[in-house]
């Protein structure tokens, strides 16, 4: 990535919007992905490419994530293991400003990776509390609904619904999108949402 990353401007610069769903956890347990979506822009309003792939795990996926994402072990059967996917992650990832809604989950899954160098990361959780500051619900679901977005999400990864992570990782860049075209920022620098940019060391 360009080390003159910041003083890019938003409209120009390459994002990546990431989602994983997980298998729940009991106590003493340490989560672990089920699925994940990618959706990537080469410009802010450029053409879309997207990946989205169940994850093997080792353990079973617990009642209480399938009742959020309705996904089963049975989805799981024969699927990739994240280090097999690693050429989809680096060629969608690299190179890019990598988007997600609290992405503390996302960070943590990609440390399979060690030193993988995605960076940096913008947080449309941290953009929408900037942004809808009196908003008594700001999870991705309601934030959408508030800017009056789910359509245009609807319309990026049709037959696809809320804690299905394509539709998740879709979601967080249509919020991207609206708060940049709301706000006429696309000529300013990548900068100027300082505030929603998250460290780019290790969690």
């Amino acid at each position: 990535m360009d080390p003159q990353i910041m003083n890019r401007t938003l409209a120009e610069l390459p994002f990546a919007a990431i989602d994983f769903e997980s298998a729940g956890v009991a106590p003493g347990e340490t989560d672990l992905p089920v699925q994940v979506g990618i959706v990537r822009v080469d410009s802010l309003y450029g053409a879309e490419e997207s990946f989205c792939s169940y994850l093997a795990c080792d353990r079973p996926v617990r009642r209480n994530a399938t009742r959020l994402h309705g996904i089963t072990s049975a989805h799981l059967k024969g699927a990739p293991g994240m280090l097999s996917l690693w050429p989809e992650f680096r060629r969608l990832l690299s190179d890019c400003v990598v988007v997600g809604h609290n992405l503390g989950t996302e960070r943590r899954f990609l440390q399979v990776f060690p030193a993988h160098g995605f960076s940096p990361w913008l947080d449309t959780l941290a953009l929408a509390r900037h942004c809808i500051p009196h908003a008594e619900d700001l999870s991705l679901g309601a934030v959408c609904t508030s800017l009056g977005i789910v359509s245009e999400v609807d319309r990026l990864v049709p037959g696809r619904s809320w804690h299905d992570a394509l539709y998740d990782a879709a979601a967080s860049l249509e919020v991207l999108r609206c708060v940049v075209r709301s706000l006429q920022l696309e000529e300013l620098p990548l900068r100027t949402l300082s505030f929603a940019i998250k460290s780019t060391n290790p969690l």
